[in-house]
Protein backbone atom coordinates (compact mmCIF):
# COMPACT_ATOMS: atom_id res chain seq x y z
CA UNK A 1 0.00 0.00 0.00
CA UNK A 2 2.93 2.59 0.63
CA UNK A 3 4.57 1.70 -2.36
CA UNK A 4 1.65 2.20 -4.50
CA UNK A 5 1.32 5.77 -2.73
CA UNK A 6 4.89 6.34 -3.75
CA UNK A 7 4.15 5.74 -7.27
CA UNK A 8 5.58 2.35 -7.22
CA UNK A 9 3.71 -1.14 -8.96
CA UNK A 10 4.62 -3.93 -6.49
CA UNK A 11 3.60 -7.47 -6.97
CA UNK A 12 2.65 -8.89 -3.45
CA UNK A 13 2.91 -12.86 -3.36
CA UNK A 14 0.66 -14.50 -0.10
CA UNK A 15 0.90 -18.26 0.27
CA UNK A 16 -2.70 -18.69 1.89
CA UNK A 17 -5.55 -17.92 -0.36
CA UNK A 18 -6.66 -15.39 1.77
CA UNK A 19 -4.48 -12.40 2.45
CA UNK A 20 -3.72 -11.49 6.41
CA UNK A 21 -1.49 -14.11 8.14
CA UNK A 22 -2.46 -14.19 11.12
CA UNK A 23 -4.98 -11.72 11.41
CA UNK A 24 -8.09 -14.04 10.82
CA UNK A 25 -11.96 -13.18 11.76
CA UNK A 26 -14.34 -16.01 11.96
CA UNK A 27 -18.02 -14.85 11.38
CA UNK A 28 -20.78 -17.32 12.55
CA UNK A 29 -24.47 -15.62 13.30
CA UNK A 30 -23.96 -13.43 15.88
CA UNK A 31 -20.69 -14.79 16.66
CA UNK A 32 -17.18 -13.24 15.84
CA UNK A 33 -14.29 -14.89 17.01
CA UNK A 34 -10.42 -13.33 16.02
CA UNK A 35 -8.63 -16.36 14.94
CA UNK A 36 -5.22 -14.24 15.69
CA UNK A 37 -4.86 -10.82 17.21
CA UNK A 38 -7.84 -9.43 19.20
CA UNK A 39 -6.99 -5.56 18.96
CA UNK A 40 -4.88 -2.97 17.22
CA UNK A 41 -3.15 -0.56 19.18
CA UNK A 42 -3.21 2.78 17.58
CA UNK A 43 0.01 4.23 18.84
CA UNK A 44 1.27 5.99 16.05
CA UNK A 45 0.52 8.89 13.78
CA UNK A 46 1.29 6.67 11.14
CA UNK A 47 -1.27 4.15 11.53
CA UNK A 48 -3.55 6.45 12.08
CA UNK A 49 -3.27 7.62 8.58
CA UNK A 50 -3.04 4.25 6.93
CA UNK A 51 -6.60 3.56 8.24
CA UNK A 52 -7.88 6.54 6.63
CA UNK A 53 -6.32 6.36 3.67
CA UNK A 54 -8.19 2.76 3.82
CA UNK A 55 -11.08 3.78 4.24
CA UNK A 56 -11.62 2.33 7.52
CA UNK A 57 -11.53 5.84 10.17
CA UNK A 58 -15.71 5.27 10.20
CA UNK A 59 -15.58 1.56 10.76
CA UNK A 60 -13.13 2.02 13.60
CA UNK A 61 -14.36 0.58 16.79
CA UNK A 62 -12.69 1.65 20.69
CA UNK A 63 -12.48 -0.82 23.24
CA UNK A 64 -14.94 -0.31 26.14
CA UNK A 65 -13.50 1.90 28.88
CA UNK A 66 -13.46 -1.30 31.34
CA UNK A 67 -10.42 -2.76 28.80
CA UNK A 68 -8.65 -1.17 30.61
CA UNK A 69 -8.67 -3.21 33.86
CA UNK A 70 -6.46 -6.74 33.89
CA UNK A 71 -7.20 -9.66 36.16
CA UNK A 72 -4.27 -12.05 37.33
CA UNK A 73 -4.89 -14.64 39.83
CA UNK A 74 -3.19 -15.06 42.97
CA UNK A 75 -4.31 -18.24 45.30
CA UNK A 76 -6.86 -19.13 43.00
CA UNK A 77 -8.14 -15.54 43.22
CA UNK A 78 -8.98 -13.78 40.01
CA UNK A 79 -7.55 -10.10 41.44
CA UNK A 80 -7.91 -7.04 39.53
CA UNK A 81 -4.37 -5.50 38.71
CA UNK A 82 -4.34 -2.18 40.14
CA UNK A 83 -4.50 0.71 37.92
CA UNK A 84 -3.32 3.95 40.51
CA UNK A 85 -0.84 4.32 43.14
CA UNK A 86 -3.73 3.89 45.65
CA UNK A 87 -4.58 0.82 44.11
CA UNK A 88 -1.16 -0.82 44.47
CA UNK A 89 -0.91 0.25 47.90
CA UNK A 90 -3.60 -1.82 49.20
CA UNK A 91 -4.48 -4.45 45.90
CA UNK A 92 -4.00 -7.87 48.16
CA UNK A 93 -2.02 -9.10 44.34
CA UNK A 94 1.10 -8.42 46.27
CA UNK A 95 2.99 -8.80 49.47
CA UNK A 96 3.74 -5.64 51.72
CA UNK A 97 7.26 -6.07 51.14
CA UNK A 98 7.09 -6.80 47.61
CA UNK A 99 5.40 -3.20 47.76
CA UNK A 100 8.13 -1.65 49.93
CA UNK A 101 10.55 -3.29 48.36
CA UNK A 102 9.91 -1.50 45.32
CA UNK A 103 10.48 1.59 46.70
CA UNK A 104 14.13 0.86 46.57
CA UNK A 105 14.14 0.22 42.47
CA UNK A 106 15.09 3.47 41.91
CA UNK A 107 18.33 3.31 43.12
CA UNK A 108 19.14 -0.37 42.10
CA UNK A 109 22.21 -0.01 39.86
CA UNK A 110 21.46 -0.68 35.59
CA UNK A 111 22.98 -3.76 33.85
CA UNK A 112 25.80 -2.45 31.19
CA UNK A 113 24.31 -1.73 27.86
CA UNK A 114 26.06 -4.48 26.25
CA UNK A 115 24.80 -7.19 28.56
CA UNK A 116 22.67 -10.41 27.26
CA UNK A 117 19.80 -10.76 30.00
CA UNK A 118 16.89 -12.51 30.23
CA UNK A 119 13.70 -10.75 31.18
CA UNK A 120 13.27 -13.13 34.06
CA UNK A 121 16.83 -11.57 35.65
CA UNK A 122 16.02 -8.32 34.79
CA UNK A 123 12.76 -8.55 37.39
CA UNK A 124 14.41 -9.70 39.52
CA UNK A 125 17.31 -7.22 39.82
CA UNK A 126 15.07 -4.56 39.46
CA UNK A 127 11.76 -5.24 41.26
CA UNK A 128 11.84 -8.69 43.07
CA UNK A 129 10.64 -12.49 42.77
CA UNK A 130 6.97 -11.62 43.62
CA UNK A 131 6.57 -9.22 40.49
CA UNK A 132 8.11 -11.34 38.61
CA UNK A 133 5.74 -14.19 39.34
CA UNK A 134 2.62 -12.50 39.77
CA UNK A 135 3.31 -9.76 37.38
CA UNK A 136 5.82 -10.15 34.67
CA UNK A 137 5.22 -14.25 34.09
CA UNK A 138 2.01 -13.89 33.59
CA UNK A 139 2.48 -10.88 31.37
CA UNK A 140 5.08 -13.17 29.22
CA UNK A 141 2.56 -15.67 29.17
CA UNK A 142 -0.26 -13.57 27.83
CA UNK A 143 1.79 -11.42 24.93
CA UNK A 144 4.50 -14.14 23.84
CA UNK A 145 3.08 -17.31 25.06
CA UNK A 146 6.34 -17.85 26.53
CA UNK A 147 9.38 -18.12 29.51
CA UNK A 148 10.47 -14.71 31.09
CA UNK A 149 13.99 -17.16 31.89
CA UNK A 150 14.35 -17.65 27.82
CA UNK A 151 13.52 -14.75 26.41
CA UNK A 152 16.05 -11.30 25.76
CA UNK A 153 15.01 -8.74 27.37
CA UNK A 154 16.70 -6.40 24.95
CA UNK A 155 14.81 -7.22 21.94
CA UNK A 156 11.08 -8.94 24.06
CA UNK A 157 10.76 -5.85 25.60
CA UNK A 158 12.90 -3.26 24.45
CA UNK A 159 11.01 -0.19 25.93
CA UNK A 160 11.84 -1.84 29.38
CA UNK A 161 15.20 -2.13 28.92
CA UNK A 162 15.60 1.33 27.23
CA UNK A 163 13.58 2.64 30.46
CA UNK A 164 16.59 1.45 32.62
CA UNK A 165 19.35 2.30 30.21
CA UNK A 166 18.31 5.75 29.61
CA UNK A 167 16.78 6.17 33.16
CA UNK A 168 18.76 4.02 35.44
CA UNK A 169 15.59 3.21 36.84
CA UNK A 170 12.17 1.76 35.70
CA UNK A 171 9.93 4.01 38.13
CA UNK A 172 11.78 7.00 37.43
CA UNK A 173 11.24 6.02 33.25
CA UNK A 174 7.99 5.87 33.46
CA UNK A 175 7.57 9.36 35.12
CA UNK A 176 9.80 11.45 32.87
CA UNK A 177 7.90 9.26 30.35
CA UNK A 178 4.51 10.68 31.72
CA UNK A 179 5.57 14.10 32.20
CA UNK A 180 6.91 14.40 28.34
CA UNK A 181 4.70 11.70 25.93
CA UNK A 182 2.42 15.49 25.17
CA UNK A 183 -0.57 12.93 24.67
CA UNK A 184 -1.99 9.29 25.32
CA UNK A 185 -0.67 6.37 24.81
CA UNK A 186 -3.15 5.04 22.03
CA UNK A 187 -6.68 3.62 21.85
CA UNK A 188 -7.27 0.40 21.49
CA UNK A 189 -9.49 -0.80 18.48
CA UNK A 190 -11.11 -3.38 16.01
CA UNK A 191 -13.81 -3.10 13.12
CA UNK A 192 -17.47 -4.48 13.15
CA UNK A 193 -16.73 -7.59 11.31
CA UNK A 194 -13.11 -7.78 13.04
CA UNK A 195 -9.70 -7.05 12.64
CA UNK A 196 -9.66 -8.89 9.09
CA UNK A 197 -10.79 -5.92 7.77
CA UNK A 198 -7.92 -4.16 7.76
CA UNK A 199 -5.93 -6.43 5.41
CA UNK A 200 -9.31 -6.85 3.18
CA UNK A 201 -8.79 -3.29 2.91
CA UNK A 202 -5.70 -3.45 1.72
CA UNK A 203 -5.98 -6.20 -0.52
CA UNK A 204 -9.10 -4.15 -2.82
CA UNK A 205 -6.54 -1.52 -2.88
CA UNK A 206 -4.12 -3.59 -4.21
CA UNK A 207 -6.48 -5.60 -6.44
CA UNK A 208 -4.63 -7.37 -8.93
CA UNK A 209 -1.31 -6.73 -7.52
CA UNK A 210 -1.82 -9.31 -5.17
CA UNK A 211 -1.73 -13.09 -5.98
CA UNK A 212 -2.87 -15.23 -3.88
CA UNK A 213 -1.98 -19.03 -3.59
CA UNK A 214 1.53 -17.72 -4.73
CA UNK A 215 4.51 -18.56 -2.89
CA UNK A 216 8.41 -17.61 -3.95
CA UNK A 217 10.70 -20.54 -3.64
CA UNK A 218 14.15 -19.25 -5.33
CA UNK A 219 15.36 -15.44 -5.39
CA UNK A 220 18.23 -14.56 -7.77
CA UNK A 221 20.29 -11.69 -8.43
CA UNK A 222 20.13 -10.54 -12.22
CA UNK A 223 22.07 -7.41 -13.25
CA UNK A 224 21.17 -4.41 -10.37
CA UNK A 225 17.33 -6.17 -9.88
CA UNK A 226 16.27 -9.82 -8.94
CA UNK A 227 14.43 -12.76 -10.55
CA UNK A 228 11.83 -14.42 -8.05
CA UNK A 229 10.42 -17.69 -8.83
CA UNK A 230 6.91 -18.97 -7.47
CA UNK A 231 4.36 -20.82 -7.87
CA UNK A 232 0.47 -19.14 -8.03
CA UNK A 233 -2.41 -21.66 -8.24
CA UNK A 234 0.42 -24.91 -8.25
CA UNK A 235 1.77 -23.36 -11.73
CA UNK A 236 5.49 -21.96 -12.05
CA UNK A 237 6.08 -18.50 -12.61
CA UNK A 238 8.99 -16.23 -12.88
CA UNK A 239 9.20 -12.25 -12.99
CA UNK A 240 12.23 -9.26 -12.21
CA UNK A 241 11.83 -6.87 -10.06
CA UNK A 242 14.01 -4.23 -9.18
CA UNK A 243 13.68 -4.55 -5.61
CA UNK A 244 12.64 -7.34 -2.88
CA UNK A 245 10.77 -6.99 0.19
CA UNK A 246 10.03 -9.96 2.72
CA UNK A 247 7.74 -10.18 5.36
CA UNK A 248 7.94 -13.87 5.64
CA UNK A 249 8.08 -16.17 9.08
CA UNK A 250 11.27 -17.10 10.17
CA UNK A 251 11.09 -20.60 9.13
CA UNK A 252 10.10 -20.01 5.46
CA UNK A 253 12.60 -16.94 5.26
CA UNK A 254 15.83 -19.71 6.15
CA UNK A 255 14.25 -22.03 3.85
CA UNK A 256 14.24 -19.58 0.44
CA UNK A 257 16.73 -20.45 -1.94
CA UNK A 258 19.08 -17.25 -2.69
CA UNK A 259 20.95 -17.37 -5.53
CA UNK A 260 23.48 -14.71 -7.34
CA UNK A 261 24.87 -13.37 -3.60
CA UNK A 262 28.05 -14.45 -1.99
CA UNK A 263 26.68 -16.17 1.02
CA UNK A 264 23.56 -17.34 0.40
CA UNK A 265 22.67 -19.71 3.30
CA UNK A 266 23.20 -16.73 5.66
CA UNK A 267 19.56 -16.82 6.44
CA UNK A 268 19.11 -20.18 7.90
CA UNK A 269 19.95 -19.73 11.34
CA UNK A 270 16.53 -18.38 11.95
CA UNK A 271 14.86 -21.50 11.19
CA UNK A 272 15.96 -21.97 14.80
CA UNK A 273 14.02 -19.54 16.36
CA UNK A 274 11.07 -21.18 18.66
CA UNK A 275 7.40 -20.82 17.78
CA UNK A 276 5.23 -22.57 20.65
CA UNK A 277 1.61 -24.19 20.01
CA UNK A 278 -1.03 -22.28 20.98
CA UNK A 279 -4.60 -23.03 20.43
CA UNK A 280 -7.25 -20.25 20.67
CA UNK A 281 -10.53 -21.65 22.05
CA UNK A 282 -13.57 -19.68 21.84
CA UNK A 283 -16.08 -20.04 24.13
CA UNK A 284 -19.89 -18.47 24.20
CA UNK A 285 -22.00 -18.89 27.16
CA UNK A 286 -25.55 -17.67 28.11
CA UNK A 287 -24.79 -14.41 30.89
CA UNK A 288 -26.48 -16.11 33.29
CA UNK A 289 -24.23 -19.32 33.63
CA UNK A 290 -21.03 -16.49 33.69
CA UNK A 291 -21.02 -15.20 37.44
CA UNK A 292 -18.28 -12.89 36.73
CA UNK A 293 -18.71 -9.47 35.50
CA UNK A 294 -16.28 -9.58 32.94
CA UNK A 295 -15.68 -5.81 33.78
CA UNK A 296 -12.04 -5.96 32.11
CA UNK A 297 -9.82 -7.42 29.18
CA UNK A 298 -9.43 -10.70 30.49
CA UNK A 299 -7.54 -12.74 32.97
CA UNK A 300 -3.83 -14.08 33.19
CA UNK A 301 -2.74 -16.81 34.88
CA UNK A 302 0.90 -17.08 36.82
CA UNK A 303 2.82 -20.11 36.27
CA UNK A 304 3.25 -20.63 40.08
CA UNK A 305 -0.54 -20.96 40.22
CA UNK A 306 -0.50 -24.00 38.38
CA UNK A 307 -3.31 -23.33 35.72
CA UNK A 308 -3.77 -24.86 32.81
CA UNK A 309 -4.33 -22.14 30.47
CA UNK A 310 -2.41 -19.29 29.76
CA UNK A 311 -5.24 -16.58 30.24
CA UNK A 312 -8.93 -15.80 28.85
CA UNK A 313 -10.11 -12.45 26.74
CA UNK A 314 -13.36 -11.59 27.75
CA UNK A 315 -14.13 -10.65 24.03
CA UNK A 316 -17.50 -9.79 24.26
CA UNK A 317 -16.79 -7.27 26.99
CA UNK A 318 -13.91 -5.02 24.35
CA UNK A 319 -16.28 -4.75 21.34
CA UNK A 320 -19.95 -4.43 20.54
CA UNK A 321 -20.87 -7.49 17.97
CA UNK A 322 -19.06 -9.94 19.10
CA UNK A 323 -21.90 -12.87 20.98
CA UNK A 324 -25.79 -12.84 20.45
CA UNK A 325 -28.02 -10.44 23.54
CA UNK A 326 -28.08 -12.42 26.34
CA UNK A 327 -24.94 -14.02 26.03
CA UNK A 328 -20.91 -13.90 26.67
CA UNK A 329 -18.20 -14.62 24.56
CA UNK A 330 -14.41 -15.14 25.96
CA UNK A 331 -11.23 -16.70 23.92
CA UNK A 332 -9.02 -18.93 26.01
CA UNK A 333 -5.22 -19.48 25.23
CA UNK A 334 -3.55 -22.63 26.30
CA UNK A 335 -0.08 -23.86 25.32
CA UNK A 336 2.98 -21.70 24.68
CA UNK A 337 6.42 -22.73 26.67
CA UNK A 338 4.91 -23.51 29.77
CA UNK A 339 2.81 -26.26 28.57
CA UNK A 340 2.52 -27.05 24.49
CA UNK A 341 1.93 -30.49 25.28
CA UNK A 342 -1.38 -29.10 26.66
CA UNK A 343 -2.15 -27.86 22.77
CA UNK A 344 -1.99 -31.05 21.11
CA UNK A 345 -4.80 -32.17 23.18
CA UNK A 346 -7.11 -33.53 20.92
CA UNK A 347 -10.38 -30.96 20.84
CA UNK A 348 -12.50 -32.99 23.32
CA UNK A 349 -9.82 -33.34 26.28
CA UNK A 350 -8.64 -29.42 25.28
CA UNK A 351 -12.13 -28.50 25.85
CA UNK A 352 -12.75 -30.37 29.00
CA UNK A 353 -9.73 -28.51 30.22
CA UNK A 354 -10.91 -24.89 29.58
CA UNK A 355 -13.88 -25.81 30.67
CA UNK A 356 -12.89 -26.56 34.08
CA UNK A 357 -10.49 -23.64 34.17
CA UNK A 358 -13.19 -21.36 33.32
CA UNK A 359 -15.41 -22.74 35.79
CA UNK A 360 -12.65 -22.77 38.58
CA UNK A 361 -11.51 -19.23 37.54
CA UNK A 362 -14.93 -17.37 36.58
CA UNK A 363 -17.18 -18.99 37.73
CA UNK A 364 -18.68 -20.72 34.28
CA UNK A 365 -21.68 -23.36 34.71
CA UNK A 366 -23.20 -25.61 32.04
CA UNK A 367 -21.75 -26.29 28.92
CA UNK A 368 -20.47 -23.81 26.21
CA UNK A 369 -23.42 -22.85 23.56
CA UNK A 370 -20.69 -22.24 20.70
CA UNK A 371 -17.43 -23.82 20.14
CA UNK A 372 -14.68 -22.63 18.09
CA UNK A 373 -11.13 -23.70 17.97
CA UNK A 374 -8.47 -22.25 16.16
CA UNK A 375 -4.70 -24.20 16.08
CA UNK A 376 -1.38 -22.35 16.05
CA UNK A 377 1.41 -25.37 15.63
CA UNK A 378 3.97 -22.42 15.59
CA UNK A 379 2.57 -19.95 16.94
CA UNK A 380 4.60 -16.49 18.08
CA UNK A 381 8.15 -16.28 17.23
CA UNK A 382 10.26 -16.26 20.99
CA UNK A 383 13.00 -13.08 21.31
CA UNK A 384 15.67 -15.67 22.98
CA UNK A 385 18.89 -14.98 24.70
CA UNK A 386 20.34 -15.26 21.21
CA UNK A 387 18.31 -13.52 19.07
CA UNK A 388 20.37 -10.64 18.50
CA UNK A 389 22.63 -13.06 16.34
CA UNK A 390 19.39 -13.25 14.24
CA UNK A 391 18.74 -9.57 13.54
CA UNK A 392 22.71 -8.85 12.74
CA UNK A 393 21.88 -12.10 10.21
CA UNK A 394 19.45 -9.87 8.08
CA UNK A 395 21.38 -6.54 8.66
CA UNK A 396 24.54 -8.81 7.05
CA UNK A 397 21.94 -10.28 4.26
CA UNK A 398 20.81 -6.81 3.20
CA UNK A 399 24.42 -5.66 3.02
CA UNK A 400 25.81 -8.02 0.49
CA UNK A 401 22.11 -7.93 -1.11
CA UNK A 402 21.58 -4.17 -2.23
CA UNK A 403 17.77 -4.06 -3.10
CA UNK A 404 16.73 -6.45 -0.96
CA UNK A 405 15.05 -6.00 2.11
CA UNK A 406 13.59 -8.46 5.07
CA UNK A 407 11.22 -7.91 7.87
CA UNK A 408 8.53 -9.32 9.52
CA UNK A 409 7.77 -11.16 13.00
CA UNK A 410 11.30 -12.32 13.28
CA UNK A 411 12.65 -8.86 13.37
CA UNK A 412 10.49 -6.15 13.71
CA UNK A 413 8.17 -7.44 16.69
CA UNK A 414 4.82 -9.22 16.95
CA UNK A 415 2.22 -6.97 17.74
CA UNK A 416 -0.06 -6.18 14.50
CA UNK A 417 0.80 -2.19 15.64
CA UNK A 418 4.70 -3.04 15.31
CA UNK A 419 3.78 -4.71 11.73
CA UNK A 420 2.37 -1.78 10.17
CA UNK A 421 5.15 0.43 11.36
CA UNK A 422 7.37 -2.46 10.12
CA UNK A 423 5.55 -2.51 6.41
CA UNK A 424 6.30 1.28 6.43
CA UNK A 425 9.79 0.98 7.65
CA UNK A 426 10.35 -1.16 4.55
CA UNK A 427 8.64 0.68 2.22
CA UNK A 428 10.62 3.75 2.56
CA UNK A 429 13.47 1.34 2.52
CA UNK A 430 12.72 0.21 -1.20
CA UNK A 431 11.65 3.52 -1.84
CA UNK A 432 14.93 5.21 -0.95
CA UNK A 433 16.91 2.35 -2.64
CA UNK A 434 14.61 2.92 -6.21
CA UNK A 435 14.36 6.76 -5.86
CA UNK A 436 14.55 8.72 -8.82
CA UNK A 437 13.64 5.50 -10.91
CA UNK A 438 9.61 6.05 -11.72
CA UNK A 439 6.94 3.51 -11.27
CA UNK A 440 8.72 -0.01 -11.76
CA UNK A 441 7.20 -3.45 -9.74
CA UNK A 442 8.97 -3.12 -6.67
CA UNK A 443 8.58 -5.91 -3.87
CA UNK A 444 7.36 -9.61 -4.22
Amino acid sequence: WHLRAAGLAPLVLEQSARPGGAIGSHRDGDWLHELGPNSLLENSADIARLLAGLGLTDRILTAAPTARRRYLVRAGRVLPLPGSPLGFLTTPLFSTRAKLSLLGEPFRPRAPDDAVESVANFVLRRLGREFLDYAINPFVGGVYAGDPHRLSVRHAFPRLHALEQTHGSLLRGALARRNTSGGPAGRMLSFPEGLEELPGALARNLGPALLTRSAAHTVSRVGTGWEVRFTTDGQPRRERFAAVVSALPADALAALRWEGIPLPGQLTSLGGITHPPVVSVFTGYRRADVTHPLDGFGLLVPEVERGRVLGSLFSSSLFPGRAPAGHVALTTFVGGTRQPELAELDDGPLLDVVRAELGRLLGVRGEPTYVHLRRWRRAIPQYGLDHQRHLDACSAFEAQAPGCFLGGTARDGISLSACLDAGLRLARAATDHLSGSGPRRSSP
